[in-house]
Formats: C-alpha cells, sequence, structure tokens
C-alpha cells in the first residue's frame, strides 16, 4: 500500500513568519519518508483542495525550502475563504474528501487563525461521518495574536516589533519639527477586535511621557472628549503627540469609528481607515496640524525587521504540527506555552481544536492602564520577549534576497470540477 500524503495549505492574511511555519512543516514532513510519501500544498490555501489545485512541494529542492525561512508572503498563496457550517455547505466538506480519497491525503495541516482553526475541526468532524481516515492538525498564525490557549500567535512577535519600532522613530521626527510643523502623528495599525498590535506601540517608550501618548484599544469604548483632552495635554507638556490606534476602535455602542458599511469575504465589517478620522476631529476641534499614516500590509510584511523569537516560534509549531499528527493527535492545534517571564521560557503543547476555534483572545483590561490609553508593565511584561532579537535576511545589491517557488502542479485525477 502507497505511503500516506499529507496537505499543507496557508489561510487569511499572510506574515512575516508564515513561510517559516511552512518550512518547519515540510523539513520536518521529509525527514519522515518512512510514513510521509509526498506532502502537498493548496494553492491559494483551502481554494487549492476544492478544486483540486494542489503544488507537489516534493519538487523543490531543499535549499530553496530553507529558504522559505527568511521569506515572507504565503509561497503557497493564501485565501480568505470561510467554509460554512457543515449543515448549510455539506457538499464543500464532501469534496474536499473527495480529492483527499484521490490523492491519498491522510494527513491535513492548515495554517491561520481563528477561522481557519474552525475550518480544521470542521474538517476532522466530516472525515470522521464519512469514515475517511485523516489527522487534523491546525497551525497557529495571526498577526492579531487573538488565538485563544497559545501564549503568542507566530507572526504578532515581527508585527509588533515593527510597530514598536516605527513608533519610536516616527516619534523622533515629530519631536525634532513639531515647534514649527506637526504637532500630531496618528499611526493606524491592523486589531480588528484585540488590540495587541496597539499594545505593541507601547514599547516604543519606556520612561513616563514618551511616545506613544495614546493607544487606543478596541477593549475600550471610545471616548470623543477624553481623546481630545489626553492630545491637547500631551501637547502642552510634551510639544507634540503620537498616537497608535487600533483600526477596530469602537464607540460606547460598539460602532467602529471607521466602518465603511461594507462586508469582507469573511462576513466581517470593512474598516476604512480610523488614522483619517482621528485626524479630522484633532484638526476640527483643537487645531493642530496633524499627520497620520496606516501600517497595513507593510507591518505584516516586513521581514527585514522580523523578531527572532517570532520566527523560532514559527518554525517550531509547523515541526510540532507534523510530529503530533505522527503521533496520532487528531483535531488539535500545537500551542506555546510560556514556562517564565525572564528570561523568558517556553515550550511546544497542544489544545484541542473544539476549545480554540472561533474563540478570540483580547488584552485583558489589567494589560492597559487605568484611563485606557497606555499599557502596564505587566502587559509589558508579557510583551517584550516576543520581540526578541534579530533574525535578518540575506542581502543583494542593498534588498533581502527572498525565494521564489516552483510551486509544480500535481496531476488532477478527478473528472468533476468544483465551482467556488
Amino acid at each position: 500500500m502507497a505511503k500516506a500524503n499529507a496537505f499543507y495549505a496557508q489561510s487569511g492574511g499572510v506574515t512575516a513568519v508564515i513561510n517559516a511555519t511552512a518550512c518547519g512543516v515540510i523539513e520536518t514532513a521529509r525527514k519522515h519518508k518512512d510514513k510521509i510519501g509526498k506532502l502537498y500544498a493548496g494553492r491559494d490555501g483551502i481554494i487549492g483542495a476544492l478544486t483540486e489545485d494542489l503544488i507537489d512541494t516534493s519538487k523543490e529542492p531543499a535549499s530553496a525550502i530553507a529558504k522559505l525561512r527568511h521569506t515572507p508572503g504565503g509561497a503557497f498563496g493564501s485565501c480568505r475563504y470561510k467554509l460554512k457550517s457543515i449543515e448549510d455547505n455539506r457538499a464543500q466538506y464532501e469534496r474536499l474528501i473527495e480529492v483527499f480519497r484521490a490523492h491519498n491525503i491522510r494527513y491535513f495541516f492548515y495554517n491561520g487563525g481563528g477561522d481557519s482553526q474552525d475550518t480544521s475541526h470542521k474538517v476532522s468532524q466530516i472525515a470522521d461521518a464519512l469514515g475517511y481516515p485523516i489527522v487534523c492538525v491546525g497551525v497557529p498564525k495571526t498577526v492579531d495574536n487573538d488565538l485563544p490557549i497559545t501564549d503568542a500567535c507566530p507572526g504578532f512577535g515581527s508585527v509588533a516589533k515593527y510597530v514598536a519600532v516605527s513608533t519610536k522613530e516616527a516619534a523622533l521626527d515629530v519631536r525634532s519639527m513639531a515647534r514649527t510643523s506637526t504637532k500630531v502623528f496618528i499611526l493606524e495599525v491592523m486589531g480588528r477586535h484585540a488590540g495587541w498590535i496597539a499594545a505593541a506601540g507601547g514599547l516604543a517608550g519606556d520612561q513616563p511621557g514618551d511616545a506613544p501618548h495614546v493607544i487606543l484599544f478596541p477593549e475600550i469604548a471610545f471616548d470623543k472628549a477624553a481623546f481630545l483632552k489626553k492630545v491637547s495635554d500631551s501637547v502642552k507638556k510634551s510639544g507634540f503627540c503620537v498616537i497608535v490606534a487600533s483600526e477596530g476602535v469602537r464607540d460606547a455602542s460598539g460602532q467602529f469609528l471607521a466602518e465603511s458599511g461594507l462586508k469582507d469575504a469573511f462576513g466581517h465589517a470593512q474598516l476604512g481607515g480610523v488614522a483619517p478620522r482621528l485626524a479630522e476631529m484633532v484638526k476640527g476641534e483643537l487645531g493642530l496640524k496633524y499627520h497620520w499614516a496606516v501600517a497595513d500590509y507593510l507591518q505584516r510584511a516586513a521581514r527585514h525587521i522580523a523578531s527572532k523569537m517570532d520566527v523560532q516560534q514559527a518554525y517550531a509549531l509547523g515541526k510540532a504540527a507534523v510530529e503530533l499528527a505522527l503521533k496520532g493527535h487528531n483535531a488539535v492545534m500545537p500551542v506555546i506555552v510560556r514556562k517564565s517571564d525572564k528570561p523568558y521560557k517556553w515550550t511546544i503543547g497542544h489544545a484541542k481544536l473544539s476549545d480554540v476555534a472561533n474563540v478570540e483572545k483580547k488584552v485583558p483590561r489589567n494589560y492597559i492602564t487605568k484611563d485606557g490609553f497606555g499599557i502596564t508593565e505587566t502587559c509589558r511584561k508579557y510583551l517584550q520577549p516576543l520581540i526578541q532579537g534579530e533574525d535578518y535576511p540575506p542581502y543583494k545589491n542593498g534588498v533581502p534576497v527572498y525565494v521564489t517557488l516552483k510551486n509544480v502542479a500535481v496531476p488532477k485525477k478527478l473528472k468533476t470540477k468544483f465551482d467556488i
């Protein structure tokens, strides 16, 4: 009987280190050729499985796979495509099993956030219901850091480092010109429901009065009057004010400040930019000159300034996913377990997908200062280890050298097509 094959796919917004996780998965699978035949990747995430658009990673030399560790983006393509419930669209799940059966895929590794872990869990359930033997392991990834149980999520540490460094450097720029120019600078960062990335901006300063002077969290209801007073007081005291704002800032009624009225592919409210909204308030109410910036894709693509800790954890979780699967652990996700803060010590554990799927980990209230505009020492103690160390990619002619895989297609075996 032919050896079982494995399937790996990347899902949701990509990160500076998701390919490091892919590297961990692929290199570990190759070390277990006695149990795993080939490892196929889904082209553009789960869509690759539904459409039988598979990539044969065995066609890539070991040197190319190794370079994934320092390459940002999604090497196999990702997607924002949420599978409906099994009850609402059983045909989707039956199609997945049909493709897996045709290619003798018995291991399923899905690398993503909360929605992706939900998908992994549902695939394990439908496989059980249909009597198809496949081991499903979710692999954590999200810059939002909002997956439960795991100490941190791969991708977050590098975004946190980027935001902290950018905030620090921008603050020096603004401070230099504040007497005759810009008084208020606003940096908008990702984070729809959880303010972990915004909190990381607080690492830019370590002394009272250091920037950022204001951090806006989704967890704290936005109070316009309190916000404007804080900005005004900061300008009077320091001569300028630096603000780090989460895209998911909302008012007391739960309405996003920047809601555009549109929906994204997952059915989430499409946000239209909180920084310009805040800038309008600063200009209209305080008459202060401002500048704003949106970190956007830059924050999650910045492999050149990735956290070494993040890279190490991303690879370790990919490796652990394969090892868990080979030990027979099904419907689980490897997690980071913190053993101590200083020195930061961690190990790998695992959690049930049923305890992970669609559960959001938000910033605890005791991580946020009493006034709601900063981070506490408890938060700093949690965040600081996650941005430690540098892991620079190789450079040539002044720019990083990243790998582009061949992504050779696996011949299709099914006659039927599936429309997504």
